[in-house]
């Protein structure tokens, strides 16, 4: 039994008593542990070089791989002094896709043949690592995670009315190399996420595997143990950076200890700074947390001959993937139905939108940024507009509209023209004539089709001899082109113009236009 494990809520009473000044006698007659195990134990804790608050502030995992561990009681043999000083290099090695123990551990022997064997060379790299607060696991691989959070203390600006206007203060930090990047934004909502999120990917450099946020709301619409379920716009950001979003699970504080590590750290190393400051808006205050982010980022760890910095630009720069050249542009969304006639009204414009005949009368959603209208049906894309911000005008595609809609919807007058260009100058002349005259559109289109429908049934010729005898008489309209070619009139020249035109309810003579 003397080789049973102590229990870490013993030893943790053990070696504060003896931080307090406890005898060991006094101790053994407190915890009823001998005094030979209490020695030991204060021993190695003494051998550690670790104050009561860092040893305190360890979990009972991470002390019983210290206390237990064969390596933590032989630091001072030479062979683990070799060892120990190649245990830097090796774990940030280790943080490298691809590298090993195994690797290193061969690599190890070949330089030293008397150095140890692979369990105790594996139980010296887990020491080191948990006994290292500003080193992290060994999960933390190089471009793998960058964790998301919000500061719960809040930073403060003053404008001009002196009213004071409480900030949030956004987090992010690379999993390998513990780069961070600190921000003030407006609010927590998922406009403000995504603008600090993005510019964190920027400050890097480069994107990583994945992100992990807390369960944010404007991150997360439903927290899960297994399977969050991510608010539509933060998936639609990652999926433009080509990232994917991990939340971290409900309840479980190492899943996200990394980011509030960092937290802690800027209050002291941001906020402390900030104290006597005023700042009248967000970019004043972000432009004076810049220059204190970057003295955090380059200062040494604690015990270490290299920085936040240095080893992000030794180990993590090249592992994160490349920048997508394009900012990703937020969407707004809204549902909207689709309207009898095909299209969907865009409210912050007042400006409408064609989607396929057959969605009408369904309900759309409709994505839209500053520059593109797309819409949705139960999660596929069936149009995609750019936006046109004219109020109370229509913006369609012609293969949206049913069959029988796609003749009338090609009723523009510079259609109208057009066609009549190809048939004669004099008749494109006329058209645009009759366009002007028209008080209403759809009337004036009608009359233009009419007209030039009769380039089919009498020929190009007469319609073209017929628009000059109505233009010469000043008459811009269906009904005289008609009443012209029934009486032949186009066959005479216009300078033979001495014929009179019978009275007509509809042909009213030049002076009625004037």
């Amino acid at each position: 039994m003397s080789n049973k494990p102590i229990k870490m809520n013993k030893l943790r009473q053990i070696i504060r008593l003896y931080s307090q000044g406890t005898g060991t006698k006094r101790i053994h007659a407190m915890v009823s542990t001998s005094r030979n195990t209490i020695k030991k134990y204060i021993r190695i804790w003494q051998t550690l070089g670790i104050s009561y608050e860092e040893f305190n502030a360890k979990s009972d995992s991470e002390l019983a791989v210290i206390f237990t561990t064969p390596v933590a009681r032989i630091s001072s043999a030479p062979r683990m002094q070799i060892l120990q000083g190649l245990l830097p290099d090796y774990c940030k090695r280790l943080k490298r896709k691809g590298v090993t123990r195994e690797h290193l551990h061969e690599e190890y022997i070949k330089k030293h043949s008397d150095g140890y064997g692979r369990s105790h060379f594996n139980n010296a790299i887990m020491v080191y690592l948990q006994l290292s607060r500003s080193v992290m696991h060994i999960e933390h691989k190089a471009g793998d995670k960058m964790y998301i959070d919000f500061a719960g203390k809040k930073l403060f600006v003053i404008g001009n009315d002196n009213i004071r206007q409480d900030v949030e203060v956004f987090v992010a930090i690379l999993g390998c190399s513990q780069l961070t990047y600190v921000e003030a934004v407006a609010s927590q909502k998922k406009e403000d996420l995504i603008t600090a999120c993005e510019n964190a990917l920027r400050y890097f450099a480069g994107v990583p595997e994945a992100i992990v946020p807390d369960n944010l709301r404007s991150a997360v619409t439903r927290g899960s143990r297994y399977e969050a379920v991510l608010n539509d716009e933060f998936a639609a950001f990652a999926e433009h950076y080509a990232t994917t979003v991990i939340p971290a699970r409900a309840y479980k504080p190492r899943d996200k200890s990394l980011v509030e590590g960092a937290v802690k750290l800027i209050y002291r190393s941001i906020y402390n700074k900030l104290d006597d400051r005023r700042f009248q808006t967000l970019e004043q205050l972000n432009a004076a947390i810049a220059p204190l982010l970057e003295i955090h980022n380059n200062k040494h760890f604690s015990g270490r001959s290299y920085s936040r910095r240095e080893q992000f630009e030794e180990i993590e720069r090249e592992a994160l993937a490349a920048l997508n050249p394009v900012r990703y542009e937020l969407h707004r969304q809204v549902m909207v139905t689709v309207m009898r006639n095909g299209h969907v009204r865009l409210g912050e414009d007042v400006h409408y939108y064609s989607v396929p005949y057959n969605y009408v009368g369904k309900k759309v959603k409709l994505l839209y940024t500053s520059g593109s209208v797309k819409v949705y049906y139960n999660y596929t894309m069936i149009a995609f507009h750019s936006r046109v911000r004219t109020k109370h005008h229509y913006t369609t595609q012609q293969d949206h509209l049913a069959p029988q809609h796609r003749y009338v919807s090609e009723w523009t007058p510079e259609n109208f023209i057009q066609q009549a260009e190809e048939i004669h100058s004099d008749v494109a002349h006329y058209i645009s004539k009759v366009l002007e005259h028209k008080r209403y559109p759809e009337q004036a289109h009608k009359s233009c089709s009419g007209i030039l429908n009769f380039a089919r049934r009498v020929g190009t010729v007469r319609l073209r001899n017929a628009c000059r005898w109505a233009n010469n008489l000043g008459q811009y309209n269906y009904r005289i082109i008609e009443e012209i070619l029934q009486k032949q009139l186009d066959q005479l020249s216009v300078e033979e113009q001495t014929i009179d035109i019978p009275e007509h309810g509809n042909i009213r003579g030049k002076e009625y236009y004037q």
